[in-house]
């Protein structure tokens, strides 16, 4: 959910610079004098409920969500905000006017591998300066803070707006989109929307989320060379930190070859161990979100690629191994996959990366994460990858046990009428002039509304930290929202 592509603001058909409202900066002041601290003590308790989604319960059962949602309930009334709990989405509402400028946000967050945090993902750290570590504090229960304390502000110094705010909060963003569908069948669309759950300056287009994920399901005589126990990556839109895989019956040369060649992969970290039954080989890279796959640096594709140019006998987790060299390497933007690789001239190129391998039995799956822009037809691009993995089967003497695939649908605005003046706070506060309009390879709930475009929390230039095992929010930047996110309000909230 970050910037990839600076836009070319004769791309777009935006409005010209606009006056901001005089109070802005006196309100902005003021939100932040008042109540810096009270949102970082409101930050600090929504991350302390591990608002991970399973697979066994859904999200208004779930008594983590549960009780995320009766802090919200409290927090609204101790604010003087209406509340609706709506199952998966909570509104929180300021002012009763006819038409709303709709804020979205997410109160659902991914895993997060308590053993690679220094204390409690679900704990505030405060231990590097200036920083708030824990998982949410960027993606995305920061930037809910913010809101809440935002509306308060304008709340106490009585600014009369033309429209509602409304700040909705889904429970399923991460995982499952098909509430928020089915919700927003009945929802009134906004006169404006906004999410807050992506990058400054301002977001005008997404990637389409998109996956391929074949299915190996083979044997082999486990005579020759082989392995096993392939292991990587903790969920599909992350970039994996991880990976391992036990190599049986290799002789010392093919040994002391591989430890030659991992030294020369130096943007990752292995260790081999000798096993009673093998040489068990690790590699550790670095996590980020899977729509900045250049953020991160992949351990599964750093595996495969230790492998190169190694004949492995044919069981699943060697054709896996095989398949990844093939298919994908070390690069990340699908040049190796068949035709698929292709670039948009504002959205920039689709990326392909292998995020996590998931183990039932004998049968793995490697999920391939994509983020489409425009520019192909979704049915051209679905024969690519068909096409691609049937060559790879006929040329590898594979049958692939399964294959899934999601195209996802890009989105791209170039007429949203408050881009502008999004634009104009961003400039504003920031002093930066030469701001202008982003696409992210991320895809957020904006595509769910008819005009919505994205604004925030993070910097452009900076490194997305959610989804990684080290999300942050800094001190600095949670204040500059706040200025910002205050006056997005009183602005949208009076054209």
């Amino acid at each position: 959910m970050k910037k990839l592509a600076l836009a070319s603001i004769a791309l777009f058909a935006f409005g010209a610079h606009a006056q901001l409202n005089k109070n802005i900066d006196s309100v902005a002041d003021y939100a932040v004098n008042t109540y810096q601290n009270a949102q970082i003590h409101t930050l600090t308790n929504l991350v302390a409920f591990p608002t991970v989604n399973k697979s066994d319960i859904t999200a208004p059962q779930n008594p983590d969500f549960i009780g995320f949602k009766a802090l919200l309930k409290m927090k609204a009334a101790e604010l003087g905000f209406d509340y609706q709990d709506l199952g998966y989405t909570v509104l929180i509402g300021m002012g009763e006017q006819s038409e709303k400028v709709t804020v979205v946000t997410h109160g659902d967050v991914q895993p997060a591998n308590a053993s690679k945090w220094k204390q409690s993902p679900f704990i505030i750290d405060t231990s590097e300066p200036g920083k708030l570590v824990g998982r949410g504090t960027e993606d995305d229960k920061g930037a809910i803070a913010t809101a809440l304390y935002a509306m308060k502000a304008i709340k106490d110094k009585g600014i009369t707006l033309n429209n509602r705010i409304e700040l909705m909060i889904y429970l399923a963003e991460e995982s499952d989109w098909g509430p928020l569908t089915q919700f927003m069948k009945t929802y009134e669309q906004p006169k404006y929307a906004v999410t807050i759950d992506a990058s400054y300056p301002v977001v005008v287009a997404e990637k389409g989320w998109s996956l391929i994920a074949p299915t190996f399901n083979a044997t082999s005589p486990q005579t020759g060379l082989y392995v096993k126990d392939v292991t990587g990556g903790a969920f599909r839109s992350q970039i994996p930190e991880d990976a391992s895989l036990v190599l049986h019956n290799a002789d010392a040369a093919l040994i002391n070859t591989l430890k030659a060649k991992a030294k020369t992969l130096n943007k990752v970290e292995f260790n081999f161990s000798e096993k009673s039954n093998g040489l068990a080989i690790s590699v550790k890279g670095m996590s980020a979100h899977s729509s900045e796959p250049e953020s991160g640096i992949n351990a599964i594709a750093y595996l495969a690629e230790l492998f190169k140019g190694v004949e492995l006998e044919n069981n699943s987790d060697g054709e896996l191994i095989g398949f990844v060299n093939q298919l994908i390497g070390l690069d990340i933007h699908g040049k190796q996959f068949g035709e698929i690789a292709y670039k948009h001239d504002f959205m920039g190129p689709m990326t392909v990366a292998p995020t996590v391998i998931e183990r039932d039995g004998n049968a793995l799956t490697l999920a391939v994460n994509a983020r489409r822009p425009m520019g192909k037809d979704e049915a051209v691009l679905q024969k690519q990858i068909d096409d691609a993995l049937a060559n790879w089967q006929a040329t590898n003497n594979v049958t692939l046990a399964n294959i899934e695939t999601i195209i996802g649908t890009p989105m791209l605005l170039d007429g949203a009428p408050h881009a502008q003046k999004l634009l104009d706070i961003f400039k504003h506060f920031t002093g930066d002039e030469k701001a202008d309009f982003v696409s992210i390879g991320g895809g957020t709930n904006a595509k769910l509304f008819d005009n919505a475009v994205s604004f925030g929390p993070s910097m452009p230039g900076k490194r997305y930290t959610g989804h990684s095992e080290h999300e942050f929010m800094t001190l600095e930047q949670l204040e500059l929202n706040l200025r910002m996110y205050t006056a997005m309000m009183i602005e949208l909230g009076n054209m």
